[in-house]
């Protein structure tokens, strides 16, 4: 069953140009365009690109902290985009993030308990506080922090564990959609792995759906059931998550596997790493057509007049590259099996 469906969501800020003046009109940033995508119930789709390339900007898009220029949200058969303010308060019950850095997530004159149960007396204010400091010892319990110290604030607590504070958070309304909004990528790597196999239990324990923003391939094939690849805010490739690393298409996707790297010394010295030329353009001055032209190693002339469309190459696998079936075969070399 279809959960979540987004359909051609655009999104566009007003950037007024440097010591202009008042009555000067704005510069258009077009952050994220065209985007389409399903989510179904209990699904996983990893978001993956480098920064700036309107990963963030779609989640909060999604969620309604960032208003929509065009476009659908669809949660089962209601357009988010056309909810008024209070339907659209009532209905963050049914969403809920996790942010990037976990300590700038908390307030830091709050103590954790009161935290964690904020969400559930904003939403639903008759709460006792009894209740409240139940389900807070139970959500605690649930994501490996021991309920006695719901009385201690954020510092005291590491960066893994204020990361579990923010997950408990999130949770305690019961929602039915996360959006992880690259939550491990500020802590280190062993960290990384507990906070993605909680999140992963989590998920089968509630029957969550979820959505989840990294820059790391590897770690977006271990916790996603379906990859989306984006650049400069446009789709380049969607599919399976362990297919498109076994099997990229787009030269963008193919770049960004390549940019992933090993822990292995010897292994990684020996790897062919093919490096992407060139900057990331600015979204206030996108290249016409394919916005990736600049920096692809297959780039045509006519890749300048016409922006590619997302083209189904099998079932549930699209690329926006009309070229693609012209590179080299993709082989995954010997120091490459781990990320695949």
């Amino acid at each position: 069953m279809t959960l979540l469906s987004v359909r051609n969501l655009s999104v566009t800020f007003d950037v007024m140009p440097r010591g202009a003046w008042p009555w000067t009109k704005p510069n258009k940033l077009q952050a994220v365009t065209d985007v389409s995508f399903d989510l179904a119930a209990g699904e996983t789709l990893g978001i993956v690109g480098e920064s700036g390339s309107g990963k963030s900007t779609l989640a909060r898009a999604i969620i309604g902290t960032v208003p929509a220029a065009s476009g659908e949200v669809i949660w089962e058969d209601t357009d988010l985009t056309k909810m008024s303010p209070r339907d659209r308060r009532a209905h963050r019950r049914e969403t809920q993030m996790i942010f990037q850095d976990p300590l700038a997530a908390l307030n830091p004159r709050m103590p954790v308990g009161e935290i964690i149960a904020e969400p559930l007396l904003t939403h639903y204010p008759q709460t006792s506080k009894k209740e409240a400091r139940t389900k807070v010892g139970e959500m605690m319990e649930r994501v490996g922090l021991l309920p006695n110290l719901l009385n201690r604030y954020p510092h005291e607590f590491s960066g893994g564990q204020c990361q579990r504070i923010g997950i408990a958070r999130a949770l305690i309304l019961s929602p039915r959609l996360i959006v992880c909004d690259e939550p491990v990528s500020a802590l280190d790597v062993s960290v990384q792995a507990q906070v993605v196999n909680l999140l992963k239990r989590i998920q089968r324990e509630m029957g969550l759906s979820m959505i989840f923003i990294a820059h790391d391939l590897s770690v977006v094939k271990h916790i996603s059931d379906r990859t989306l690849v984006m650049y400069l805010g446009r789709q380049m490739e969607r599919a399976d998550a362990r297919a498109i690393v076994r099997d990229p298409h787009h030269p963008y996707t193919r770049a960004l596997i390549a940019s992933a790297p090993i822990p292995d010394p010897v292994r990684e010295k020996a790897r062919h790493r093919p490096v992407l030329e060139g900057e990331l353009p600015s979204p206030l001055d996108p290249p016409s057509g394919c916005v990736f032209r600049t920096r692809c190693p297959i780039a045509r002339p006519a890749c300048a007049e016409e922006r590619p469309p997302l083209v189904e190459i099998r079932p549930q696998h699209v690329v926006a590259c009309p070229y693609h079936d012209e590179q080299e075969p993709y082989q995954i070399l010997p120091a490459e099996t781990e990320l695949a």
